[in-house]
């Protein structure tokens, strides 16, 4: 009838056709695949990079944790420390709090007196050397016992220097070091501050700058003992007392040797 369209007719879709929607849908399936594989490699390689900073990280921590704790123990304990080297130790000297040498060791470490003020030798107890073995502080002294022993099998002769390993503040310029060797005492201080060559007036001069005390034993037969006690304070009489070593401290090593130079006895 005239005035009506004719109703369109759909053509088929030819084999062409059909093969090229195929390949582009393919094209978009490989697209999106490609984008999907380049953000998990993204993925994988973030959580690669945050895992190797959280290990960086970790490590810079446990670094610096140690330092931390090695710094602590440096400036808080260890004030005093008596060891042995290694040929003294092969020759059988050993050392203890205890004068049975119940426990035996190479190395003893006093235990520190904190928050000191100045005092006077007047001001010591008298029976320092026999009160007590090991540590045996006071309130502003440090204060120590401890055995020497030949546990070796000959007859020898050694060395033992006590010294200076490090001071804050200039506080070793007013310290006094009281050393009992088999009950004889003795006081070293440093020389005076304007003539190094001078003692000190109630003590005997250090023996060098660093080095506080030299000792020497010979003939040390086997199994024979030396009983040492170690007095340390700051003396409220000397020139060099002053405000400016406060929240100063010294730390000392005392070090036992023999001597390789001397033919040593075998043990009868």
């Amino acid at each position: 009838m005239f005035g009506k369209k004719k109703p369109k007719i759909e053509q088929p879709i030819t084999p062409e056709e059909l093969s090229r929607i195929n390949d582009k849908k393919m094209a978009d399936a490989e697209i999106e695949h490609f984008h999907v594989k380049n953000d998990s490699i993204e993925i994988v390689k973030y959580k690669k990079r945050r895992r190797l900073l959280s290990i960086i990280l970790s490590v810079c921590i446990i670094i610096l944790l140690i330092l931390f704790i090695v710094s602590t123990l440096v400036t808080q304990w260890g004030d005093l420390i008596i060891s042995i080297d290694s040929p003294a130790v092969k020759k059988g000297i050993v050392l203890s709090e205890d004068a049975d040498f119940k426990t035996q060791c190479a190395s003893l470490t006093a235990k520190q007196v904190k928050d000191v003020t100045n005092i006077t030798y007047a001001w010591l107890p008298v029976d320092l050397d026999t009160s007590k073995d090991g540590a045996h502080n006071g309130k502003n002294y440090v204060a120590y016992t401890f055995y020497c022993k030949n546990n070796g099998e000959v007859e020898l002769d050694y060395d033992a220097v006590l010294e200076i390993t490090g001071a804050a503040k200039s506080a070793d310029e007013a310290t006094r070091v009281m050393i009992y060797k088999n009950g004889k005492s003795s006081i070293y201080g440093k020389g005076q501050y304007k003539d190094r060559s001078k003692a000190e007036t109630d003590c005997t001069k250090f023996v060098s700058d660093k080095e506080v005390y030299k000792t020497s034993t010979e003939k040390f037969k086997v199994g024979d003992i030396d009983k040492y006690t170690i007095v340390i304070w700051i003396e409220g009489n000397d020139p060099e007392c002053i405000d400016d070593i406060r929240n100063g401290h010294v730390r000392m090593r005392m070090l036992f040797s023999v001597r390789d130079d001397e033919e040593s006895t075998a043990k009868p």
